[in-house]
This record gives C-alpha cells, sequence and structure tokens, in this order.
C-alpha cells in the first residue's frame, strides 16, 4: 500500500512537456540522423529502445524512421519527454570523447531549432530553458558557434567591437575584413596618425623614429622584432584587409577553420599593440 502511494506521489510530480510541433521535430530529427555526423542506424534503433519510443519504422531512412517514432509516439501520449530524453541520451558528452568538435557541432545545430520551444542544450549534455525564439535570426544568435569558438580560444576583446553583427550571422567574409579594421584603428588611436595600411605601419613603426615601439629597441634583436612586426602586420592587411575590401564575397570565400585562424592572428597583433609604447602615452 505505502509502495503504491509512493508511486502514485511520483507520477503526480511528474511533469509532462508538450508535444514538440511536426516542423521542429522534423528539423531535428535531420540534425541528429545527418548521414556524415549524426546517428547510426543501430545507434537510433538503441536509444529509441533505452528513451522506451517504439521504433515502427526500422527500413525507412534514418531522419525519416526517427521522425515517424517520435510523431507516433507524441500523437498516442500527447507528451514529448521521451523525444527530450532520446535527444539528451544521443549528444551525450560521455559519447564524443576525443570528438569534441563533432560534439559542438551538433549541440549548436540543435540549439538553433531547440530555442524555438524554449530550450538549450547546455555543454553538460542537460537541457536548460531560455527565451522562446519567434525568427531564424533570434534562433542563429542564440546558438552562435563561430563566437564560442572564438572564445575558446580566448580571442582578444577588440575584436567583438568591432563585428558583432557578422558575428552573431556567422558571416566569416565580413568578420575578418572589420577584425583587420579594428587593427588600423588602434594604431591610428596609438599614434595619432590618419594613414591607413602600408604607409600607417611604415610611420608607426619605423627603425629611426617609431611612433609605436614593441620593445625597447636597444639591440639589434630588438630592432629585427621590430621589422618582424612592422612586416607581419603588412602581411596581414595584405592578405586580409586589402582583399576582403576589393574582392567580391563570392570569389573569396572564407571557411570556418580559416576564419578562426585570422582571427586569431590578429587577436595576436591586438595582444602585442597593448604592450607596446606609442608617442602618445
Amino acid at each position: 500500500m505505502i509502495i503504491e502511494l509512493l508511486w502514485k506521489f511520483g507520477q503526480m510530480k511528474k511533469r509532462f512537456e508538450p508535444p514538440i510541433k511536426s516542423e521542429i521535430l522534423e528539423s531535428i530529427c535531420k540534425i541528429v540522423a545527418d548521414t556524415n555526423r549524426g546517428l547510426t542506424g543501430t545507434e537510433i534503433g538503441k536509444i529509441l529502445g533505452d528513451s522506451k519510443i517504439p521504433d515502427i519504422d526500422p527500413t525507412n531512412t534514418k531522419w525519416k524512421r526517427l521522425y515517424n517514432a517520435f510523431a507516433d509516439f507524441q500523437n498516442k501520449k500527447q507528451f514529448s519527454n521521451n523525444i527530450l530524453s532520446f535527444i539528451q541520451k544521443s549528444i551525450n558528452p560521455a559519447r564524443f570523447i576525443g570528438r569534441k568538435e563533432e560534439f559542438e557541432d551538433l549541440r549548436f545545430e540543435l540549439n538553433k531549432v531547440l530555442s524555438f520551444i524554449g530550450l538549450e542544450l547546455k555543454e553538460t549534455g542537460k537541457f536548460s530553458k531560455t527565451k522562446i525564439s519567434t525568427t531564424i535570426s533570434e534562433a542563429e544568435k542564440r546558438a552562435n558557434r563561430f563566437k564560442h569558438k572564438l572564445q575558446e580560444r580566448n580571442t582578444h576583446p577588440e575584436i567583438y567591437n568591432y563585428c558583432r553583427a557578422e558575428l552573431l550571422a556567422e558571416n566569416y567574409f565580413h568578420s575578418v575584413f572589420e577584425a583587420a579594421k579594428s587593427v588600423a584603428d588602434k594604431i591610428r588611436e596609438k599614434t595619432g596618425l590618419t594613414e591607413d595600411t602600408v604607409p600607417l605601419i611604415e610611420k608607426a613603426f619605423s627603425i629611426k623614429n617609431p611612433l609605436i615601439k614593441i620593445n625597447d629597441l636597444k639591440t639589434e634583436t630588438d630592432e629585427s622584432e621590430q621589422k618582424g612586426f612592422s612586416n607581419l602586420l603588412k602581411g596581414m592587411f595584405g592578405t586580409f584587409r586589402n582583399t576582403t575590401a576589393h574582392a567580391p564575397k563570392i570569389k573569396w570565400e572564407i571557411n570556418e577553420e580559416d576564419a578562426l585562424d585570422m582571427m586569431s592572428l590578429i587577436s595576436l597583433i591586438h595582444r602585442r599593440l597593448d604592450k607596446s609604447i606609442s608617442n602618445l602615452e
């Protein structure tokens, strides 16, 4: 009798999450069962069983098999708890040991969709409540993979001041362009110069009359470092700034990996400039 009462009390306390709309459910299934990085057919069958969701269409393509199982379960039960449990089990961090990049990619793609039902999948693999998204832009802003990866690299904060909108849209081309501009602006602020790119660098970092010194310039080694930093800046502007300023985006595509490396270089330059001595200081 006591056990029965305890069981009934537990059932009364259980929160039943409402059914997930079909279009959101479909997007979730396409991400989780993605051909290249998603669950295998065997994994889908196992996790469906672990989540107590009947596998009603095991011979169909992976995402359709998953969608049909989810839709059938919701139609009969009128709640989505088991589906949410499936998502947690499939994106459990323990399953991705040695595959962090893959885990983050899946998590961020899922979070774009989950934001439409007010949920976010954290790095722990657990859900947390969040404000419900009503537009694609809102969803992408909340689940921005590129910005997260920059933060993991401890990217210099000045970069975010110059390319917030571009970062939120994961626009790699214009993110690099705006970040490169931030370097030129910082050099002008530290020197009072008005030039741009190569003329700006040559005046600011000259050996005989430097307006910015990255070291004491007392030895030949110091001078070589100053010249090297100057050449690094010229190379950065020539490769990123001038190219992105004059080439159409369609003809100079930047993928995520290249953009992250470019941002890391610009971040390094900012840190060296922060430690430098200028004529206005």
